[in-house]
Formats: structure tokens, C-alpha cells, sequence
């Protein structure tokens, strides 16, 4: 599928289908819907009198009409609700499921973007159907021996405003954010037979060596060693694959003593069985690198979009198996930062690894770090399936990060970090043991854990995105199985606007 951007449209790209917007009025509550057209009576008179005809239509969200005029053009008048209450999230699910129904059904359609517009925003309208249609369009079929490709091809966002950069730059944006989004799903959902720590590390390298200015050092098993990851390598014990730890560095054209430095930090668990502290049922935990997939692609679509900031990517990556030399519950090991750790469950192991990739974060000594990790099931008894946990220790960038999910319309909720946490994880034989001393708080308890690893005052936060990372069937443009990609446009925001 191609979206093609059309200025100064005087009449439709697409013979075939045009998409309008169409919306609802209710004056009181008793009041019988009516149908508000924005704008049509004086551009389409037609089309105007044939919906206005329509006894069952009235532009609820999601509902849409097709009729056809005189010239043998098709229209379809999609839904979006009462306008008072349109936004970009509205305008984004409904772009989305009307792309389902049509991909099978349409070769080509024009979008008339002039009737979506969110206020008086053209760029942001323009940036949400693209990445509306982006997103909805993904579909893992890779594997698939005869996959099916949707018949729609070519998709028209015309508009009759006059061309402005602002505009084109909005549209290009849309294309790399959502299309990295996709890239991420796509390391999500591929299986563990294939994707393992030392495959994963060459399909980022790949990537990666097609941007610019970005610098690539990958770490062996031998190299992890001499870093003292011995909480890392604990985790990688019983695995058939070494670890890696992949180190990405970008750095603006522009880059001077002032330039901002952002450190994001992955959680890369490409399979986890639980280790001895064996999980009762392994159904989809190839997702537990959703960690690193979400901030490898945030940083990919942050250095595509020019980002002025300067931004190193550190994923740690292992799978956690057993065998003979699989870490035993009960045992000790010393981090990277000298702090002991008694392992009392070899579930709790994505903690281990980023606590090690987090003091080697620190030695980078940048402005920022923020980890990413499908870290605790607590954080869906805490916050469902439909909420990023947040975490940290620097109230001006958890209110940083809470904007860009804002302004993405993705959910996130800050959870609390109290000294009684910090002393639940403390160990009578280490300094800290990997598990608190109960189930509750069990999400804000493992970022406990990890604040012990971030030093020199550096502010940080952490993102346990174990719920998010799933499949999110309520949101038209995620699929309805596999990796949503939740959370990579949150931290591509954060990453491109805040200098």
C-alpha cells in the first residue's frame, strides 16, 4: 500500500472511492440526533441531499454510509460522533477500521483530509490518518506458505490548501513513526527459534547500519564478562545462545557541549521459561523482548525524524533457559556496580539484566535514562492491560514522559517508589535480594530494585510495559493478535521535542 499526499486538489485522486467525514449533533439529551456535514452543501450539493436523505445515518462513531453520484463516483461518509467531543484519537480508530473493511473491498481511494481536519491543525490531521493507516495496515504473514494481500493499493489524502513544508514534514514523520512501529511489532512477534539474543543482534545491527550518523558496537559474551555483567550472565547460564549487548550512539549533525543526551535502555529476554523458578504456562513469552524492540524502534524513527538530540540505545538480550548450568534459586552474584544480589527467583531475571545494563548506561554519563521492560505481571493487577506503568526518580521527566503519551494518545499511569519498597528488597545474606518480601507492589518493588543501579544523580525513569506489549484488540490500528507497538510513538515524542 502507497498514501500519496495531494495539495491544491481540485478534484479526487481516486475514481473509485471517496472517504468524507460525517458527524453527529445532539442538542439535548432527549433530542433526536442530526447529521452535521461539514462543509459539503456548498462543495458537494449532491452528496450533501443523498446523506441528509438517509433516515438511519446520523454520523455516530464508526457508523459510515456509501452512496454513489450521478458521475459514477462512489462516496463513503464515515462516522466520527459529536464534534465537540473529535479528537486525534477518534479521527485515528476510526481511520484505522474503516482501513480494515476497505483493504479487502477497494484498489484505490481518496481521503478528502479537509473535512477530518482536528481544529484548525492540517499537519496534525495529516500526521494521524498516515499513521492511522500505517498502523492498521500491519500484518505478520512472514511465515504464512500463500499469504493474502489486501486488493487496496494506492490511498489519496487530498486536500485544495496550497502546499506548505509544514505540512509535507508532518506527513513524512507519520510515515517513519508508524512504519517503526511496525518494525518493532515485527521483532516482537517472530518466534524464538529464530530470534534469539545472537539473531536479534544482527537484525538490529541491519537496521541500523541504514541511518545516519548512528555509531554500532556489539558486545560478545566475552566482552559482557569483562564489563562484570555477572547479573547478565547469570540470566544467560543456561542458555544454548550467548548474550549480547547492543550499544547504538546518534549524534546530531549539529551536536555541541549543550546538546541534550538521552540513554534508552531495552530489556531483551528473547524467551523466558522462568528458569528452575520454572513458569507454570510459556504461551507468548517470546514477547519479554518488547522491551527492546519498543526503545530500538523509538530511537529508529527519533533519528529518521533528525531528532536534535544526542541518543545512545543499549539493549541487553539473552534468553532465560534451563540445564545444567542454569542459575539456581538461592544463589548470589555480584553486578556490574559491586552490589550482591541473592536470586530468590529466577523468574525476576529481567531485572538482572537491565540492573547491569543500567550501571553501564551511568557510566555513559548522559542527561537522561529510560528503560524499557515487559518487567512484572503485577503491573496488570495494578493497571490492566491497557496502561504503561511509570516509574522514577525525577518528577520534571516522569511529567515529560506523561506529555508525549498525551500527546500520543497512549496510557500511562506513574506508580510510587516509597523507602518501605527500597527496604522490602534488601537481603539478610547481599546487599538486595531480586523479590520482595510479598506479591504486593510487585511492580514498583522491581523499579525499587533498579534505582539501586542508576548513580551520579542521573535522572531516570522506567516503562514495565508487560501489559501494553500485547495485543490491544479495543484499538483499531493495533492487531488483534501479536505485538501491539504501544509505547514507541510515546517515547519517539519524547525523544524528538524535548531538547
Amino acid at each position: 500500500m502507497t498514501i500519496h499526499l495531494k495539495f491544491g486538489a481540485k478534484d479526487y485522486s481516486s475514481k473509485e472511492l471517496v472517504i468524507l467525514a460525517a458527524f453527529s449533533k445532539k442538542e439535548q439529551k432527549e433530542a433526536k440526533e442530526e447529521l452535521i456535514i461539514p462543509h459539503w452543501k456548498k462543495g458537494y450539493p449532491e452528496a450533501f441531499h443523498k446523506i441528509i436523505s438517509s433516515k438511519n445515518f446520523v454520523g455516530k462513531a464508526g457508523e459510515h454510509f456509501i452512496f454513489h453520484l450521478d458521475d459514477g463516483q462512489t462516496v463513503l461518509a464515515l462516522g466520527l460522533g459529536e464534534k465537540k467531543k473529535y479528537n486525534a484519537e477518534v479521527l485515528r480508530r476510526k481511520i484505522a477500521s474503516i482501513y480494515k473493511i476497505l483493504k479487502s473491498n477497494s484498489t484505490d481511494v481518496s481521503v478528502d483530509v479537509d473535512s477530518f481536519i482536528l481544529g484548525t491543525h492540517l499537519d496534525k490531521t495529516i500526521y494521524t490518518i498516515t499513521e492511522a493507516l500505517i498502523m492498521a495496515s500491519y500484518n505478520y504473514i512472514k511465515h504464512k506458505s500463500s499469504p493474502t494481500s489486501p486488493v487496496l493499493q494506492n490511498i489519496y489524502l487530498d486536500s485544495k490548501e496550497k502546499k506548505k513544508s509544514s505540512y509535507e514534514q508532518a506527513f513524512e514523520n507519520a510515515l517513519i513513526t508508524a512504519n517503526s512501529v511496525n518494525f518493532g511489532r515485527d521483532l516482537v512477534n517472530d518466534p524464538p527459534n529464530l530470534l534469539n539474543s545472537e539473531t536479534m543482534a544482527k537484525e538490529v545491527e541491519k537496521d541500523a547500519k541504514k541511518l545516519k550518523h548512528v555509531k554500532i558496537k556489539i558486545l560478545n559474551k566475552a566482552e559482557i564478562k569483562k564489563e562484570n555483567m555477572n547479573l547478565f550472565l547469570s540470566v544467560n547460564a543456561g542458555s544454548n545462545y550467548e548474550p549480547r549487548l547492543v550499544h547504538l550512539t546518534y549524534t546530531p549533525p549539529k551536536s555541541n557541549a549543550k546538546t541534550k543526551h538521552i540513554c534508552l535502555v531495552g530489556k531483551g529476554l528473547t524467551f523466558d521459561t522462568g528458569g528452575y523458578s520454572l513458569k507454570q504456562a510459556m504461551a507468548n513469552m517470546k514477547y519479554d523482548m518488547a522491551g527492546a524492540a519498543t526503545v530500538y524502534s523509538a530511537f529508529k524513527a527519533a533519528v529518521e525524524c533528525n531528532s536534535p538530540n544526542k541518543i545512545t540505545c543499549i539493549l541487553g538480550m539473552t534468553d532465560n533457559a534451563i540445564g545444567p548450568t542454569a542459575t539456581m534459586p538461592d544463589s548470589i552474584f555480584k553486578g556490574r556496580n559491586g552490589k550482591t544480589v541473592e536470586i530468590l527467583n529466577t523468574d525476576a531475571e529481567g531485572r538482572l539484566v537491565l540492573a547491569d545494563c543500567l550501571d553501564y548506561a551511568c557510566d555513559i554519563n548522559p542527561d537522561v535514562i529510560i528503560d524499557a521492560a515487559t518487567l512484572t505481571g503485577a503491573v496488570l493487577v495494578a493497571l490492566g492491560d491497557e496502561i504503561c506503568g511509570l516509574m522514577g526518580n525525577n518528577d520534571k521527566l516522569v511529567a515529560k514522559l506523561e506529555e508525549s503519551a498525551k500527546k500520543m494518545d497512549e496510557y500511562i499511569w506513574r506508580l510510587p517508589i516509597i523507602p518501605e519498597f527500597h527496604e522490602d528488597i534488601k537481603s539478610p545474606i547481599a546487599d538486595l535480594k531480586n523479590i520482595g518480601g510479598s506479591r504486593n507492589a510487585g511492580s514498583a518493588k522491581a523499579a525499587a530494585f533498579l534505582e539501586n543501579f542508576i548513580k551520579n544523580d542521573i535522572a531516570w525513569a522506567h516503562l514495565d510495559i508487560a501489559g501494553v506489549a500485547d495485543s490491544q484488540s479495543y484499538l483499531d490500528y493495533c492487531p488483534k493478535k501479536g505485538a501491539s507497538g504501544l509505547m514507541i510513538r510515546t517515547l519517539a515524542h519524547y525523544l524528538t521535542t524535548n531538547v
